[in-house]
Parts: structure tokens; C-alpha cells; sequence
């Protein structure tokens, strides 16, 4: 069993080895190795920190690009619902327009074919008259001989005769 039990004087030297190995690193490599990770501790949880802040910033972005979106959505309906209203506006105008402007037109038509006609109806009459005038001074020139006959004439003449 010698070669399994240590002797004293290898638990001295493995210890005192130990103790200036820890002594050593303690004075030398300890504190830049806490400080190298409490400095990467640090930077996780700024980054975290960040991550959260850039998470809140988006989620805003979000909703203010959401709020934008439907804002131009109202908007653009209330453009068009008023693009809408003027275009009937303008339609019901421009109808209203034609409609008096063809009544107008129809009315002028109107006076200038009643003015047509009494033209035409003078013309026709002053033909008529002319005409009776002078078929009334042939039968006048071959009916002038004879007195009684002409008293006859007249008189019956004057009985057809309506007075318009």
C-alpha cells in the first residue's frame, strides 16, 4: 500500500506548489480574468438592453406606420368621395346646361317656324289676293255691260265673304 498512500514530504512540496501556483495567478491572472468577464457580463446586457430598446422602437414604428397607413386610407376615400360628389356636380351642371340650351334652341326653332309660317300665309294671301283681283277685273271688264247683272254679282259676292 506504500505506493498508493503519498508520503509527507510529496503533500508538502504538491501543496506548497499549489499555494504559489494559486498565488501567482491570483496576483497576475485573476483580476484580468474577472475584469475580461465581468466586461463581456456587461457588454451581453447592454446588448440585451439595446435589443430591447430597438424591439420597443420597431413595435412604435410599427404602429405609427400603422396609424399613418390608415390615416392615408380616410384620407384617400375622403378624396375620392369628393372627386365623386364634384363629378356628379359638374355631370348635373353640364346636364342642366344642355337641357336649357336645347330648349332655347328648340324655342328659337319654334318662333322661326311660326314666323315661316305667317310669312308663308301672307305670301299666300297677297298671291290669293292678287289673283281674286285679277280674275275679279276680267269678270268685272266682261260682266261691265250689263248694270243688273254687276248689282248681282256684288251682292252675292259680299254674302260669301267672311272676315277672318
Amino acid at each position: 500500500m506504500e505506493l498508493v498512500t503519498p508520503s509527507i514530504g510529496l503533500l508538502f512540496w504538491s501543496a506548497l506548489a499549489f499555494f504559489i501556483l494559486l498565488f501567482v495567478l491570483g496576483k497576475f491572472a485573476w483580476k484580468p480574468i474577472t475584469q475580461a468577464l465581468k466586461e463581456r457580463e456587461d457588454s451581453i446586457d447592454e446588448a440585451l438592453k439595446s435589443a430591447e430598446v430597438a424591439r420597443l422602437q420597431l413595435e412604435s414604428l410599427k404602429t405609427d406606420n400603422q396609424r399613418l397607413l390608415n390615416e392615408a386610407r380616410v384620407e384617400r376615400d375622403k378624396l375620392l368621395k369628393e372627386a365623386n360628389e364634384i363629378k356628379d356636380q359638374i355631370l348635373a351642371k353640364a346636364k342642366s346646361d344642355a337641357k336649357s340650351e336645347g330648349d332655347k334652341m328648340i324655342s328659337a326653332a319654334k318662333e322661326a317656324i311660326e314666323m315661316e309660317k305667317v310669312n308663308a300665309m301672307n305670301q299666300l294671301k297677297t298671291q290669293v289676293a292678287n289673283l281674286t283681283v285679277d280674275l275679279a277685273e276680267k269678270i268685272l271688264r266682261k260682266k261691265m255691260e250689263d248694270r243688273s247683272q254687276q248689282e248681282v254679282f256684288v251682292n252675292d259676292s259680299l254674302k260669301n265673304i267672311t272676315l277672318n
